[in-house]
């Protein structure tokens, strides 16, 4: 498989109001995190009191920015499906972290991943789902992570493969690691355990230029049929 032969998502639609969630459908939108998302001061009081302080042990100012526009765009962006204001929506978290909505009688399930400037969110009506984004990068210690982290064959693929396909090949497997113990909530620390929702099904995208993405769920439609939308920059 090569770059060329994963789908490059190039219709991202603007919104205000996201569409209907349609039964077994996704809905994978983007958030632009850097100096072209929208305005900080818009931004900042839609975070609640635990992210603003989590934002404001973050030093360096790109990164907090980055934090803040990722959680108040995610936020933003569940009002559509659940009829809540996001500065009152409230997460409850499961024990590997992975955010859930609280205090609501939805079936509704997202998911985050931010890389650089870019964010994702992924949503899903009845089923678990989880999302990964990754810069496409060189990473010296590749095949080292590849026999720590992937199965033997994974890793045996990863260490034998010329060096362009070695970075695609790398990358498919850790987005697709991310976003498989994502969705079931067991993190990365426990990604050798068995799944927890069984067999998922995993579809990959370029979300934007050099970068790569994964959505893991049961019964998950194919890339062409996700619905993918952007935020109107407020």
């Amino acid at each position: 498989m090569s770059f060329k032969k994963i789908p490059e998502i190039e219709d991202w639609h603007l919104v205000t109001v996201s569409p209907a969630l349609a039964p077994g459908a996704v809905h994978l939108w983007r958030i632009r995190t850097g100096d072209d998302g929208a305005a900080l001061s818009r931004q900042r009081p839609l975070l609640s009191p635990r992210e603003a302080e989590r934002a404001n042990r973050l030093r360096i100012r790109r990164h907090q920015a980055r934090y803040v526009r990722a959680h108040a765009g995610l936020r933003a962006i569940l009002t559509n499906y659940i009829d809540i204001k996001p500065q009152h929506i409230e997460f409850t978290y499961a024990k590997a972290g992975k955010p859930l909505l609280d205090g609501t009688n939805s079936d509704l399930h997202f998911n985050l991943t931010t890389s650089g400037d870019l964010a994702l969110v992924a949503i899903s009506g009845g089923e678990p789902v989880g999302v990964d984004c990754e810069w496409v990068r060189e990473r010296k210690d590749m095949s080292a992570i590849a026999k720590r982290m992937f199965s033997a064959e994974e890793a045996s693929r990863i260490a034998t493969a010329e060096p362009d396909d070695r970075l695609m090949q790398f990358h498919l497997a850790w987005t697709s690691l991310e976003a498989g113990v994502k969705a079931d909530g067991r993190g990365l620390a426990r990604h050798k355990e068995p799944a927890t929702q069984g067999d998922l099904d995993v579809g990959h995208c370029v979300p934007e230029h050099g970068f790569m993405a994964a959505v893991a769920r049961r019964d998950l439609p194919p890339v062409r049929d996700w619905v993918t939308l952007e935020l109107t920059p407020g």
